[in-house]
């Protein structure tokens, strides 16, 4: 393309979309950011061809012999997409229903039900475009006002759904409104540069139900996507066949079938004895087998994903933060990622701030093991000899081995942990404050998983209202330099003010970050166009034998 087109196709951008190209053409960011950057914030197609990205070609669909076998984890109760909360349920529910976009693995957003995206000039307010002639499996016409009832049911503190805890202090009930058939626009309860990941497949709850949804999801399954229920047993399978009017390209297979496993171990027995032909996700403890297995192909995604441990900044003694520090110096992220994981996690910097994340601020020191300085904070906080205290977590893949292996690091300081691993149910509780081991424990490690831009975690878990702040964590600061993240709508101004959280919650230490794991999906090799997510979706509709 030449410059006097791009320079054409620029002065119909905007301000914030010149802002991210200047970021581009200086070299400040690379072309993977400038592109994830671009798809927040709706660039069009020409502007992005006109910067040497080339457009991707529409695949054919094939033939498909049999169908695609899948293992998985059994949903831990009714698939509600309202409360669904776990991998199970959140596969299960992908595979009939979509999302307004999908945050693919490198981080850039993909129109599905929504054609095209725009924020108003501070991000306080987002309009849509609805994608035309699509149909809910029962041969309702999808219009925007199915979208604005959907997210405005999600965003509902009555009706308990998990997507609040992306939308809390964003988008209120009431915020999403149709204003024609085709146009949704978001009224947001502050500015948000990110927010299309809010109602993106980040947010895992926000398919697109319709306005008159019953509650009956559990039985009818009713979505827009490529393929439509056949059968669904609870705790057992479920089976899915080719939606032949679906809006877009047809599915591959005709049929696709999920069985679902009590534990890892029998995933891995199926997966080698030849009766599945993907698992959706599995951990690196408990599969090396299959990680060495010369038949099978392991997919990594590199994540944000994350166990966060935990301490009460609010009772003693991790109220002095030089304890808190003292106990982050004990661990060693290097031999951590390398051993627990077999390389397949990266060091973590105790914030959320993963190094997949664009605005990631590279320059902050990375933490590390520093026994004799953990020694000398401890002594310092009045508590040489160390003390005694409980760790509680969840028995779920490495937490328990985790939990371990802090115990053994802060031996070196004098601190004397007990640990206390519980099933998730007991974990959790109703999760909420005085009614949960998880946000009740002093010490405590709780798993977070992948998402596309950092804003939950940073605002669920850390900010002073925060519904999942286990840490008690209370402080001002902290709370406006999120604010001021969330509302930067340029990289160059996310980036500014990610590098001040990153540097303030090091020094505070409220949380340990040891690393970020990468997400492990399996597949046979005589199959291609298998693609998970890293939120708990796996979609099958390019699924082919080869």
């Amino acid at each position: 393309m030449t410059n006097r087109l791009l320079d054409h196709l620029r002065r119909s951008a905007s301000d914030v979309e010149n802002a991210a190209i200047d970021e581009f053409l200086a070299g400040h960011i690379g072309r993977r950011a400038l592109l994830r950057h671009g798809s927040v914030l709706g660039m069009s197609a020409p502007l992005i061809a006109a910067l040497g990205f080339p457009m991707l070609p529409a695949r054919a669909a094939t033939g498909q012999s049999r169908p695609v076998r899948v293992g998985m984890t059994v949903p831990t109760g009714a698939i509600n997409p309202i409360t669904v909360g776990d991998s199970g349920g959140i596969c299960m529910m992908s595979q009939v229903g979509e999302y307004l976009a999908i945050s693919d693995p490198d981080l850039t957003l993909r129109p599905v039900l929504a054609e095209s995206w725009k924020p108003n000039d501070d991000g306080s307010v987002w309009t849509f475009k609805i994608r035309k002639g699509v149909r809910f499996h029962n041969g309702q016409v999808l219009t925007a006002t199915d979208v604005a009832a959907t997210i405005d049911r999600l965003a509902d503190p009555a009706n308990g759904s998990v997507a609040l805890s992306a939308f809390s202090g964003a988008l209120s009930k009431g915020g999403a409104k149709a204003v024609d058939d085709e146009t949704v626009e978001f009224h947001l309860d502050a500015p948000n540069g990110n927010f299309p990941y809010l109602v993106s497949s980040d947010n895992y709850n926000t398919i697109i139900l319709p306005a008159n949804y019953a509650g009956d999801f559990d039985t009818t399954f009713l979505g827009t996507g490529p393929f439509r229920l056949e059968q669904f047993i609870p705790r057992a399978r479920a089976s899915f066949v080719r939606n032949n009017d679906y809006w877009g390209p047809k599915a591959i297979p005709e049929r696709t079938t999920f069985i679902f496993y009590d534990s890892i171990q029998a995933q891995v027995l199926a997966m080698q004895g030849g009766q599945l032909d993907a698992l959706l996700h599995v951990p690196v403890q408990g599969s090396q087998a299959l990680l060495a297995d010369p038949r099978l192909s392991i997919v990594p995604l590199k994540t944000s994903a994350h166990e966060q441990f935990h301490m009460r900044t609010d009772m003693p003694p991790f109220n002095d933060k030089r304890v808190r520090q003292a106990v982050a110096l004990c661990l060693n992220r290097e031999t951590i990622a390398k051993g627990m994981f077999r390389g397949m996690a990266v060091p973590g910097n105790d914030s959320p701030f993963a190094p997949v994340f664009p605005a990631t601020d590279p320059t902050v020191p990375q933490r590390r093991q520093d026994i004799a300085q953990a020694k000398e904070l401890l002594a310092a906080a009045g508590l040489p000899n160390g003390f005694a205290a409980t760790l509680t977590t969840e028995r779920f893949v490495e937490m328990p081995d985790y939990a371990v292996v802090i115990q053994n690091a802060v031996k070196a300081i004098g601190i004397r942990i007990t640990l206390n691993v519980e099933d998730q149910s007991a974990y959790y509780g109703r999760a909420t404050f005085g009614q949960s081991d998880w946000l009740d424990s002093p010490m405590g490690i709780e798993d977070y998983a992948h998402r596309g831009v950092p804003n939950t975690f940073l605002t669920a878990t850390l900010t002073s209202g925060g519904a999942f702040n286990a840490a008690h964590f209370k402080n001002p600061e902290y709370d406006r330099l999120v604010a001021g993240f969330i509302a930067a709508l340029d990289p160059a101004a996310q980036r500014a003010a990610a590098g001040g959280i990153q540097r303030l919650l090091l020094d505070e230490t409220p949380v340990i970050t040891a690393y970020f794991y990468d997400w492990l999906s399996v597949t046979g090799k005589d199959i291609t166009g298998i693609k998970p997510a890293a939120a708990g979706q796996i979609y099958l509709d390019q699924a082919a034998f080869i």
